[in-house]
This record gives C-alpha cells, structure tokens and sequence, in this order.
C-alpha cells in the first residue's frame, strides 16, 4: 500500500483547485439554495468584555437578488468587565459631554429600561429633567434592560437564553434553533 506519491508539476494546481472547490462547497443548504457566497470571517468584537457581538457578511452571487439575509452575529466577550470599566450605556451617554446641545454642553446620564425603544441611546442631562435620544441604536452588545442578559444588536433587542451564538437567516437561530422574524 502506497501512502505517498512524489509530487508531480500539475500537483499544486489540482490541490488548489481541490481546496477551492472544498471550501464553496462545504457552505449550508441556505447558502447553496440562495446562490450566496460562503460566509467572510467574524468581525472583532464589538466589546471587549461584559458580552458583545460580532458580525460575520456574505454576498450574493446572482445578478438578481438572493433569498435571506447577507449577515448573521454572534456574542462575543462573554465575560464579566471589571467594577472600574463602569456601565457601558452610561459611557455612550458620556461620549456627547463635549458636544453642544441647544448652545450647551451637559453632563449626560443614561436612562435605562425604555419599554418603547430600549436599544435607542436615551441619556438625562444631569440636574435637569431633560431626556434626549442622543442616538437611534445603541452600539452593539449593549444590555436592552439593566437586569438582563438581552442584548442590541443593529438597533434590535435579541432575547438571549443563556445562548453562545445566533444569527438571523429570516428569523432569529440561537444555537442551530431557529424561529421566524417577527
């Protein structure tokens, strides 16, 4: 029984070749049905500790359109940030303390727990009952309710059940279980 052969002038061709073919074929039945490219690495993570998100693209190869979604995310940064690092919400509302509001600065405090919008960066001028929407969607990883591991991603409350990835394909998958967009 022969386990190697010499490589001949053809050789690193073939294998590239056989690589190439490996890798667009070893893609999920969504990505072979919809004519996407396989999936492009994950991004960075959006934080570095406290849980945050990270992004992964496809593109889609037919002229026309393609069924599903060209993103998917999944958590990142699982672990605990420490005391000093402060809430991550109030370090956006933090982040507007040198810009002028209506000709003045302001002191900016978080508010948290919105029932309406809670992935919106609302945030308190301190001293003041002023409440303004510094932004339309905190930055991803951000916690949707302060006792809650849910967390915004794209602007979006994703319900987190102690999961370790999710991504969106139609609808909201959390460890290969899958619902339906809502």
């Amino acid at each position: 029984m022969e386990c190697c052969r010499r490589a001949t002038p053809g050789t690193p061709f073939l294998l590239l070749a056989f690589l190439l073919l490996s890798s667009r074929t070893a893609r999920s039945e969504e990505d072979r049905d919809g004519l996407w490219d396989a999936w492009g690495p994950w991004s960075e993570c959006s934080r570095t500790c406290g849980g945050g998100a990270s992004y992964s693209l496809r593109r889609c190869l037919s002229s026309k359109s393609c069924e599903g979604r060209n993103i998917r995310y999944r958590t990142c940064s699982n672990v605990d940030c420490p005391p000093e690092a402060g809430d991550f919400r109030a370090q956006q509302c933090s982040a507007h303390n040198d810009v002028k509001y209506h000709g003045q600065f302001y002191e900016w405090l978080p508010v948290s727990n919105d029932p309406d919008n809670p992935c919106s960066l609302k945030c308190q001028a301190k001293g003041t009952a002023l409440v303004v929407e510094l932004a339309p969607k905190v930055l991803d990883g951000t916690r949707c309710y302060t006792e809650s591991l849910d967390m915004c991603i794209s602007g979006l409350c994703q319900v987190s059940a102690n999961f370790s990835a999710f991504y969106f394909s139609g609808g909201i998958c959390v460890n290969s279980l899958c619902s339906p967009a809502v």
